[in-house]
């Protein structure tokens, strides 16, 4: 074990301590020890693994801080790893110098509009843990190539970018767990042009990550989301989000979760690049669109309350292989005349099932929070320009100004429904609104509610079996 103080370092926030704690983690002995002190850093501390070999830093329970005053990051862990994780693919170097860098129990702020908190490169299982990083740029920035990640058990909080950013990295088998990631203005965890496999995002609370307490000027309609997925160039495959409270304040362009893909030029539709993900038990809500997925194929969405989504709780755009299982999509009773309406919308997109949904409006059927932007939907549920759409088992209720609509649907099959407005007066005005083609499609063994304009409208064509209508005998 290595103390800073040992080598020079002072800790009293004015004194420029690099060169001493340079100097300790070089000389290689293992553990770096920073006693409880601020300690003023100008430059990034590097962990060259390939040449210490292996080391962790240790900020001795959370009394050490670390005052990064220079650009770039506070420590930068560097490994030589440039393959997979099996372990036929490692040379006996990596294991005798390079594995599992703790960094551990240490506060890291930014005294510089440029720091970040923690680079990781190249390196075979970097493990943070206990540790705090605020008013950085980034907290943790991890790029080119790393395997095995774990993050558990840390605070990342009000920094001007990203709380982790996956960023042009190869990256698999990793764990973002039991974390605090919250104010961080370009999002809380991040993936851009990057390949990533097995990656658990769980047991966090990630929220409030945009513009609102930043308030950089002409900044709120950003894209942002608490998990923002953007496979550009690259591709993001098997992951899970589960188990997470996920919310925000609203901003104008933002989400809770957004994954984009990308498209296949011939049919409109998404490819492998982004997708095999499954959103489970989560709390998710106050953004503009909580769920938002562009260009996807096959992810699962099941067993979350999803609540408050200012433009739509869940919107799908140009996916396929989509599964909405049991979900329960509301609004928040508590806020009564601070309601925010809800909503599910499907558009060009292809074999997805909804079931088991539970969705009810505001009882307002609109928003009625000052200064928010006007809903702009046809109902409740929409379904536009889709194929092979099952729903199956779904509640609509008090849908406004309808309780579901599809437009130019194909082979689509609507079963075991119960789609009705139990508001006094009623708000609905049809329980389901057909428009254009309905080839190959059916309803069946459904209950349909009275609106103010009556209950259905349907093409020719579609199919109708065993439907319960409002005032038919049981």
């Amino acid at each position: 074990m290595t103390n800073v103080r040992d080598f020079g370092a002072v800790g009293d926030g004015k004194t420029d301590d690099t060169e001493a704690i340079q100097h300790a983690i070089d000389e290689g002995v293992g553990r770096v020890e920073f006693p409880r002190g601020d300690y003023l850093v100008s430059k990034t501390l590097l962990v060259d693994l390939e040449k210490v070999g292996r080391t962790g830093i240790d900020g001795s329970g959370g009394s050490a801080k670390l005052l990064m005053a220079g650009a770039g990051p506070a420590i930068f862990l560097k490994g030589t790893h440039a393959r997979t994780a099996d372990p036929g693919g490692f040379r006996p170097s990596e294991w005798i110098n390079e594995r599992m860098p703790i960094v551990r129990d240490i506060e890291i702020e930014g005294r510089h509009a440029e720091a970040d908190g923690i680079r990781i490169v190249g390196v075979m299982q970097p493990t943070l843990s206990g540790v705090l990083i605020r008013e950085m740029h980034t907290a943790v920035h991890i790029t080119s190539r790393a395997r095995n990640l774990v993050i558990d058990g840390c605070h990342f909080y009000h920094n001007t970018g990203v709380g982790v950013h996956l960023d042009n990295v190869n990256l698999h088998q990793s764990i973002i767990a039991d974390s605090h990631i919250s104010y961080c203005r370009l999002g809380g965890i991040r993936i851009d042009n990057s390949e990533i496999r097995n990656l658990q995002i769980t047991g966090n609370d990630i929220e409030y990550n945009n513009n609102a307490s930043h308030k950089v000027a002409d900044a709120d309609d950003e894209p942002t989301a608490e998990i923002y997925i953007d496979v550009g160039s690259g591709s993001v495959r098997e992951g899970t989000i589960a188990s997470n409270t996920i919310q925000a304040t609203a901003s104008g362009n933002g989400a809770n979760i957004r994954m984009v893909g990308s498209g296949d030029e011939n049919r409109g539709l998404s490819n492998h690049k982004a997708g095999m993900w499954t959103i489970s038990g989560n709390l998710i809500g106050s953004q503009r669109t909580n769920v938002h997925l562009t260009s996807v194929r096959g992810v699962v969405i099941s067993g979350n309350y999803i609540y408050s989504g200012h433009h739509r709780n869940l919107l799908v755009e140009s996916s396929r292989n989509i599964v909405v299982g049991p979900n329960c999509f509301g609004h928040n009773p508590d806020y009564r005349k601070k309601e925010l309406a809800t909503g599910i919308r499907l558009i060009d997109s292809e074999n997805c099932n909804l079931t088991g949904v539970l969705i009810e409006d505001a009882e307002a059927g609109e928003h009625t929070v000052d200064g928010v932007e006007p809903i702009r939907r046809e109902g409740l549920v929409e379904l536009v320009r889709c194929r092979r759409i099952n729903v199956s088992g779904v509640q609509i209720l008090d849908g406004t100004p309808n309780g579901l609509v599809l437009e130019d649907c194909r082979d689509t099959v609507i079963t075991g429904c119960t789609i009705t407005d139990d508001r006094q007066p009623r708000r609905m005005e049809r329980a389901i609104v057909w428009k254009g083609s309905g080839d190959g499609s059916l309803l069946a063994q459904s209950r349909i509610g009275q609106g103010t304009r009556g209950d259905m409208m349907l093409p020719a064509e579609v199919k109708v079996d065993g439907v319960v209508r409002d005032g038919d005998a049981s």
